[in-house]
């Protein structure tokens, strides 16, 4: 069962008033986003939108657009912004392009400026890339006196930036590491002001390519400088299987000591972003009509190895789930009990991840000519997904209370829209709390929220989730809601479903089966409307095939009615016939809360 939708003005005017009185509050960011010292940005077309301009682009403010230099703006700000370049090589681009006398000295820096004389900058950057992906960086470009000047911008650009209560600017950066092709990016962030900041250099894959070691970094300076961090690994689709491996990187099976270091700095997990969605793949779930969204497989070689194939069960996040709860049944601890959100990995310095206010993955991809340009190996710009971004539960919009919301997992994933999304797990939850107007006191108080656990059900109860999803204010209504279970029976197989919980315009649920929502899209204008789906949907559901002996997830996914792709909207811009562009017309933009578990044995 499902409440009714309220009225669009009643919801209007009700959600802001509940929020704002709640125990927490939704706040809206991206925790991925390049400028232009990432060698790639600027390789590909963004030489001028620095952190500065990403800080105050995502406060909304107007910003010229680095490649096709007209006025940009977010008609929404964001509250929360991680500027994440690349720790490898930050900023040496400027410097080869400048011919900075930081380079001199340096035999390769000196070769750098020749090659970008003779062949241009998306030439040095490829040489310098490969370095990385060869695992042969060159040491003369890494000398602390060519990296300090350049962190430090990026540490005072988020002072200068942040406005506690108001905007949050996180300092970060991206640890960028390719063994033979495999993305093993992480994001790391910290809740440290420029202070403490200036007191380390991000650590790079120039010093490791292994997780392990970055966590063992991340260790030692929280130690020495009191700074805490957290690293997010991101665009686990094209990893190689490798990003949620079942062994280490020495090959070694996972170990109790490996899961509690890995969860102590990875709480979290990017599951969409512009190169595609890591939710689940239409392989590893057969049974899941949509589990084939903006899939993306593209792996970023830059001259490694191809290998033909490898274990997918690696790259996606609903099967590292799976594979979590396996490991822990056999070690005692689970090394991928993760959140989950979204973030764009834009490189132009903007942070917009609207269908109809996209502006690429890089800056040559920004205007609809250039869509049919390579942008990463083996993708144009038309492969790119307009895609995502984070929402966070937490008292106030501070550095201080978004890291802990990200520490304790109460955050989401949404493909771009602003969708509301609250879950609430416990054993005490009925129909009668989706009548309360105070709905988030009653899930705080009668269960846990998102990234929570429950343990040890009393006996003969089965866990009940309270779920409230609340459409974007500006966008599409929602279609359903949906919850995702995993499990494991009782010889240590591991099992998902989907049930969907909450059906708009009057539905039911036949799983599989269930009736299409419809489509409004105008395929000659790629306008919908609102005249399908639901303003808002709330629940309270019960598990029907509860097991109390057995280890389970669940999260929620929120599905959109559809609306036009990115894709579309360039392809009627331009006059294409629609049928020459390779991707989907039309996309259900959806919301990824992340998990609650269930563990039994463990007493309450």
């Amino acid at each position: 069962m499902f409440k009714p939708a309220l009225g669009f003005a009643a919801l209007a005017a009700l959600s802001p008033l509940v929020a704002t009185a709640a125990p927490t509050q939704v706040f809206w960011g991206d925790t991925h986003l390049h400028t232009s010292l990432s060698g790639d940005a600027f390789a590909m077309g963004n030489e001028t939108a620095d952190p500065d301009t990403a800080y105050r682009f995502a406060k909304g403010q107007p910003v010229v657009h680095p490649y096709n230099r007209v006025r940009v703006q977010l008609d929404r700000p964001l509250d929360f912004l991680v500027v994440a370049d690349h720790a490898a090589y930050m900023g040496l681009m400027q410097q080869v392009r400048d011919e900075s006398d930081l380079l001199e000295g340096s035999e390769n820096g000196q070769r750098l400026i020749d090659l970008w004389k003779n062949k241009g900058s998306k030439a040095v950057y490829y040489d310098a890339a490969g370095s990385i992906v060869r695992d042969k960086p060159y040491q003369d470009l890494l000398k602390d006196s060519m990296r300090e000047p350049v962190w430090n911008r990026i540490v005072e650009a988020a002072e200068d930036n942040n406005e506690p209560g108001k905007f949050t600017a996180f300092i970060g950066w991206e640890w960028t590491s390719f063994p033979n092709g495999a993305n093993l990016h992480r994001v790391v962030f910290t809740d440290t002001g420029g202070e403490v900041a200036k007191q380390f250099l991000p650590y790079s894959t120039t010093d490791s390519s292994k997780p392990e070691d970055l966590w063992n970094w991340l260790d030692q300076t929280s130690g020495s400088t009191g700074a805490d961090f957290v690293a997010i690994p991101h665009n686990s689709n094209i990893s190689k299987g490798m990003m949620f491996n079942d062994v280490d990187s020495n090959g070694h099976p996972i170990t109790a000591s490996y899961a509690r270091t890995r969860m102590r700095w990875e709480p979290i997990v990017e599951v969409t972003q512009v190169k595609g969605d890591s939710e689940a793949h239409p392989d590893l779930s057969p049974n899941d009509p949509f589990a084939d969204f903006e899939t993306f497989e593209h792996v970023m070689s830059f001259g490694a190895k191809e290998e033909k194939e490898f274990d997918q069960v690696g790259n996606y996040a609903r099967s590292a789930l799976k594979r979590g709860l396996q490991i822990e049944d056999r070690t005692g601890v689970n090394p991928y009990k993760f959140g989950m959100i979204g973030s764009t990995d834009s490189h132009t310095g903007l942070a917009s991840a609207d269908e109809p206010n996209f502006w690429g993955k890089f800056g040559v991809d920004s205007i609809p000519e250039n869509k049919d340009r390579e942008t990463t190996p083996g993708a144009s710009g038309w492969a790119m997904s307009a895609a995502g971004l984070v929402g966070a539960w937490a008292e106030e919009n501070s550095r201080e209370s978004l890291f802990a919301a990200f520490k304790r997992k109460e955050v989401y994933a949404t493909t771009g829209p602003r969708m509301q999304v609250r879950m609430f797990g416990g054993f005490d939850f009925n129909e009668s709390d989706l009548q309360k107007n105070n709905l988030a006191e009653v899930g705080y108080d009668k269960g846990v929220p998102m990234g929570g656990d429950l343990l040890d059900a009393p006996e003969g109860e089965a866990p009940r989730f309270l779920i409230q999803a609340v459409k974007d204010p500006v966008g599409a209504n929602l279609d359903r809601v949906q919850v995702v279970k995993g499990w494991l029976d009782e010889e240590g197989n591991s099992h998902e479903q989907v049930f969907n919980v909450a059906l708009s315009d009057g539905r039911e649920d036949r799983g599989n089966d269930t009736k299409p929502v419809g489509s409004t899209v105008d395929l000659k204008t790629g306008r919908y409307t609102n005249t399908i789906g639901a303003e808002e949907l709330v629940t309270v559901w019960t598990d029907p095939e509860f097991d109390a002996d057995q280890r389970a997830f669940y999260y929620v996914r929120v599905l959109q009615i559809p609306t036009a792709r990115h894709t579309t909207l360039d392809a009627l811009a331009l006059g294409k016939p629609r049928n020459t562009i390779a991707y989907r017309t039309v996309i259900q933009e959806r919301a990824y809360s992340s998990p609650i578990w269930y563990t039994p044995g463990k007493g309450n």
